[in-house]
């Protein structure tokens, strides 16, 4: 078991496959990113930059895909709580696995744009 298994193990059943779709959505975009614990959550990078990050708490799930990831899709997820950089989604609501994906395909896109 590695630290991003450990991590997401911790947490209930629910939240616990909800992390893993998450997991599975990033590495699907960017089989290349790489995988680990940073800032206390699983987070991923691409050419050795941040692309996305993602927590669980008690009542939602965390996704951190950098300011610029959220202010592209601000209007989509102008409904769930944010912070710079960062939004949260509840967990006794649907979780939007394709805006996730979508916002995981553009930071995949924006991280390779800029390594050129």
């Amino acid at each position: 078991m590695n630290e991003i298994d450990a991590y997401i193990s911790k947490f209930p059943e629910e939240a616990q496959e909800i992390m893993q779709k998450i997991r599975i959505i990033v590495k699907d975009a960017s089989p290349d990113a790489v995988e680990q614990m940073a800032y206390g959550m699983p987070g991923y990078k691409t050419h050795g930059k941040p692309l996305v990050y993602f927590a669980g708490y008690k009542n939602h799930i965390g996704l951190y895909a950098t300011p610029s990831g959220h202010e592209k899709f601000a209007e989509e997820l102008s409904k769930y709580k944010q912070g710079k950089g960062s939004v949260q989604f509840p967990l006794d609501q649907p979780i939007p696995f394709d805006l996730i994906k979508r916002i995981v395909v553009f930071r995949v896109q924006e991280n390779a744009s800029k390594a050129k």
